[in-house]
């Protein structure tokens, strides 16, 4: 299954209400119906050294936009609601920071998480000879069952993803094969 085929988007407003019944001709009002429930919440997050892109990913993925020129990321997070495997899935996705001085505040959304993402950047050569460093935090504070998406085959012989936020190449798909990945195990 092609989890990228499975992904719905929800027109901007929401659907339309029925109309009561007590209002009539002119009057008549239309009514938002609640939005279903999530069958599904999950937290994802995004780690890597600093300036790799995690921030540019995320709100690629999130917002469908590109800053060329993104501020340092202490912590942040953004809400995104997918359809997969005929499921609502609200995906909490947090960005962490890359600096070394945070690590004691980031380490604490390991622990929540059912999916993360290790990114580097393939320009960066000293991102990807951080990779172990990433591993050692995911081994320390990270859930044994949490899924883990890797953009580095070499390392642990998981599958290689090469995603582009600057010009959207892959980024919806690997958000979902890793969401996929996670309903594979309930």
């Amino acid at each position: 299954m092609d989890p990228s085929a499975a992904l719905h988007r929800r027109p901007a407003g929401g659907g339309l209400g029925a109309v009561s019944p007590a209002l009539s001709g002119g009057q008549a009002r239309r009514r938002k119906q609640p939005p279903r429930p999530a069958d599904f919440k999950l937290q994802v997050i995004i780690i890597g050294s600093r300036g790799v892109g995690k921030t540019s990913l995320m709100e690629r993925f999130t917002d469908d936009t590109f800053c060329e020129a993104c501020k340092s990321t202490c912590v942040d997070f953004k809400i995104k609601t997918v359809e997969l495997r005929g499921k609502k899935i609200r995906l909490q996705i947090w960005d962490t920071a890359g600096q070394e001085r945070f690590n004691s505040i980031t380490s604490a959304y390991y622990r929540s998480a059912k999916g993360i993402i290790l990114v580097y950047d393939i320009t960066k050569k000293e991102t990807f000879d951080d990779l172990p460093k990433w591993m050692k935090m995911i081994d320390k504070y990270a859930s044994e069952d949490a899924e883990l998406l890797l953009f580095a085959q070499q390392i642990t012989g998981m599958r290689f993803c090469e995603a582009s936020a600057k010009d959207n190449f892959n980024v919806d798909e690997i958000f979902l094969k890793l969401v996929d990945d996670i309903l594979k195990k309930t």
